[in-house]
This record gives structure tokens, C-alpha cells and sequence, in this order.
């Protein structure tokens, strides 16, 4: 089976206070073989990158209104008259609140949801195929 690769790098903005942020050089990745997913590498000051992976459903909605809960929230804003989706990341290492454009992230998921239409996921899964030869034994 084919898999679909679609990637965008592009810089967020690391959110230290109201007044102040950081570039963070970001890869948002989507795989057609991990269908429900997205991937996002923070290419930190550090030695090792910082990897993220959340539902891709959660940043499609977080550009137009508040959702997730936990570990991962997004959400809408602007900041300097620009249209940003806000993502606030919580783990046992910290939390972080990081801001994109929704231009360039709006951009990238409609890639992303033409490679694998919403309510087809579970399609690119090839779990139908992988039972029928199970049965089929």
C-alpha cells in the first residue's frame, strides 16, 4: 500500500509572557499510514529536537475554536493583528504555550485532510484487508 508523506516547516513562536516570545523552528508532519495523527518537531536550542504527536482532528478544530483538554489544548487568537492558532502542551518535563500562524498551519492541514478526507481514517489503516486474510486462513 502507498503512504503519503506531507510536511511544512515553518516557525511558531515559543510564548514566555504577554510581552515576550521566542522563535521555535517547527516540522509539522502527517502520515497517511498513521491516519488520526499529527506530528509536530521543535527544533530547540538543545541537542535533541522535541517531538510531539496529538490527534490531527484537535489542530484541525483548535484553528477555529477552543478544544482538547490535558496534555494538549489549541485555540484560536490573535496576536499583533495576526490570525495565530495557540497550542499549549503540558508533560512531566514542563509546559509550553506556542503560537503559529493559521495561515501556514490552515494551509498545511488542508494537504493533509485532501491526502486523507475527514470520517476515512480507519480506511488507510488496512485493518478490513488485514481481517479478511485472517478469516480467510
Amino acid at each position: 500500500m502507498h503512504h503519503t508523506l506531507v510536511e511544512r516547516e515553518l516557525e511558531m513562536k515559543l510564548v514566555l509572557s504577554p510581552e515576550r516570545s521566542v522563535p521555535v523552528p517547527a516540522r509539522l508532519t502527517y502520515r497517511s499510514d498513521d491516519p488520526f495523527a499529527v506530528h509536530v518537531v521543535f527544533h530547540t536550542n538543545s541537542e535533541q529536537p522535541v517531538h510531539w504527536t496529538f490527534a490531527r482532528e484537535l489542530l484541525v478544530e483548535g484553528v477555529f475554536r477552543p478544544c482538547g483538554h490535558g496534555d494538549v489544548r489549541a485555540w484560536p487568537a490573535k496576536a499583533q493583528g495576526r490570525s495565530v492558532v495557540l497550542m499549549a502542551l503540558s508533560s512531566p518535563d514542563g509546559d509550553a504555550l506556542l503560537e503559529a500562524p493559521i495561515p501556514q498551519v490552515s494551509a498545511w492541514l488542508e494537504r493533509t485532510l485532501t491526502v486523507v478526507p475527514p470520517g476515512t481514517e480507519g480506511e488507510q489503516l488496512g485493518l478490513d484487508e488485514a481481517l479478511d486474510q485472517l478469516l480467510a486462513q
